[in-house]
């Protein structure tokens, strides 16, 4: 069972999310995830602030050498605007 967890708020310094239950040895790239999330960006009825930001994830925790590890992974995604403010 997959449990889902999130931290953060949309306008502040970051959002944070966790996932428990992933199998050992699930290949996963922080390459591949910031590419569906510049996909996201250009969907329909994104509005104009979506072209400004630039949404980057970085994993914390939970993955070795691009191999989940069994414990909970967890991944970052700064909101650059908030560190310009």
């Amino acid at each position: 069972m997959l449990r889902f967890l999130d931290a953060g708020e949309s306008h502040g310094k970051c959002l944070i999310g966790i996932v428990e239950g992933l199998p050992v040895g699930l290949s996963l790239n922080e390459e591949k995830i910031n590419l569906d999330l510049k996909r996201r960006q250009g969907g329909y009825g994104r509005g104009e602030r979506m072209k400004i930001e630039q949404d980057q994830v970085e994993i914390l925790s939970g993955l070795v050498e691009g191999k989940t590890i069994g414990s909970p992974l967890s991944l970052m995604i700064k909101n650059k605007v908030w560190e310009s403010a």
